[in-house]
């Protein structure tokens, strides 16, 4: 019989968190480059960013509960301080998002392996 429950794996959560982090700089990069028409696009991967960071060197990522908590937290949240940005609004909205999407894939457990920098 098959277990298909996997067990919660930091390393991999924390890796999958840098390399968004790491993607997220090349694509606000990118955009800036286009100019004005990438602003939503710019102010996206700032989002990414903002909460790769945020997640990256928190302790939480070792217990999926944990982890979820803070999320939850997160979510939460009233204001997303951060610079450069070109859309306050638009860059909330777009944490809230991925954040959201990042309280998928913890209460699922899957979706961490995929470190490709296109997804």
């Amino acid at each position: 019989m098959t277990d298909g429950s996997k067990p919660w794996d930091a390393a991999l959560v924390r890796r999958w968190l840098e390399r968004r982090q790491a993607a997220s700089r090349l694509d606000q990069a990118a955009a800036d480059r286009r100019g004005y028409e990438a602003r939503d696009d710019f102010d996206k991967a700032a989002a990414e960013e903002w909460v790769c960071r945020a997640l990256a060197t928190a302790d939480c990522v070792n217990d999926q509960a944990a982890f979820a908590a803070r999320l939850k937290q997160l979510v939460a949240q009233d204001e997303f301080p951060a610079t450069g940005l070109h859309d306050d609004i638009r860059f909330e909205r777009h944490v809230r998002t991925y954040l959201r999407r990042l309280v998928k894939m913890t209460k699922a457990n899957e979706g961490f392996e995929k470190t490709l920098r296109h997804q």
